[in-house]
């Protein structure tokens, strides 16, 4: 009885912890209101989309962010006062460190890609991408390492897929 009840508790436990472990920019999770955005980044403009889309009505820009010793801007998008994806970008050197950051904060990626592009004839771009996912949550880092920025979108369900879909 008392080990079925240990067990219980570790389980338990660990739930919390993994609950815990939401995808988050500083703070903010997904599920987060505007309120909890201009709490931790009260430089954030907040303002309704300029676009119908059903994966957002409103978006928080260009709010200042430190993440992982690494500053870039982070802009949130919401749906409904409750945020559905933010993009944090930033300068492509210090990719590393955010690659540090981010595999203590959400793990080991599911997929993690270096990879060359360009047709023939012209000069092949390298792209790294990292994703990973967590049910209908996911982050993917994408940096072109030939060019000054790169960009952590994090999102859940198919935001990515709406948010620039035109109807």
């Amino acid at each position: 009885m008392i080990l079925r009840n240990l067990c219980l508790v570790a389980v338990l436990l660990l739930a919390a912890a993994r609950a815990g472990a939401a995808y988050d920019a500083n703070g903010v999770p997904l599920g987060a209101s505007e309120t909890d955005i201009k709490k931790r980044y009260p430089s954030a403009y907040c303002k309704a989309l300029e676009w119908a889309s059903r994966a957002a009505d409103r978006r928080c820009d260009d709010a200042k962010i430190s993440f992982g010793g690494v500053e870039g801007r982070i802009t949130f998008y919401l749906r409904k006062d409750t945020v559905q994806a933010f993009d944090v970008r930033f300068d492509t050197q210090d990719l590393e460190r955010v690659l540090v950051q981010l595999r203590s904060r959400y793990g080991k990626p599911v997929s993690e890609v270096k990879d060359s592009i360009g047709g023939e004839g012209k000069t092949p771009r390298e792209i790294y991408k990292a994703l990973w996912e967590d049910g209908k949550d996911r982050a993917v880092l994408t940096a072109q390492l030939d060019k000054k920025r790169a960009t952590l979108l994090v999102s859940r369900g198919n935001f990515d897929e709406e948010i620039y879909r035109v109807r």
